[in-house]
């Protein structure tokens, strides 16, 4: 019988993983190459990207609240325009969806009335026509102000 030759390792066992493939790093020179990452870049890929998400959505915010704050100013003008004309004078009842001419006079006083500038003749009666209005549903007013003096 022949006698088991006992092997001997050449490598240090000092060098020698138990459990190589739960190495962190490659264990041989066919192994793939693990280079750590650098947490800093990481963390700055994360920061830009998510400051340019959030800076998008803030301004995206803003243009709403700008938007929201145009309407509330339509509004509130619609309501004062609105108060003005109800306490102008009129002669008949107003219908929602109808226009009128909002005037003033040459004392200062404001009239609604249901003729046109154009349409008074020779002589305009009043120092300027304000407005032409339309009566809505909410009973305030849609106002379309004029530029143009219809004085003599």
């Amino acid at each position: 019988m022949e006698e088991a030759k006992i092997f001997v390792n050449p490598i240090s066992p000092d060098k020698v993983a138990e459990s190589p493939g739960l190495l962190a790093y490659a264990h041989t020179a066919g192994g793939a190459v693990i280079r750590p990452e650098d947490k800093g870049k990481i963390t700055g890929r994360a920061v830009s990207a998510m400051r340019e998400q959030t800076d998008m959505q803030l301004s995206q915010l803003y243009k709403q609240m700008q938007l929201l704050a145009e309407q509330a100013t339509a509004i509130r003008n619609r309501v004062e325009i609105s108060e003005r004309i109800y306490s102008a004078q009129m002669s008949f009842e107003p219908v929602v969806g109808h226009t009128y001419y909002f005037y003033q006079r040459k004392n200062g006083t404001d009239l609604l009335s249901m003729i046109a500038p154009d349409e008074w003749g020779r002589k305009f009666p009043f120092e300027r026509c304000l407005a032409t209005v339309r009566m809505m549903a909410d009973h305030t007013w849609d106002v379309h102000y004029h530029e143009v003096s219809f004085t003599e």
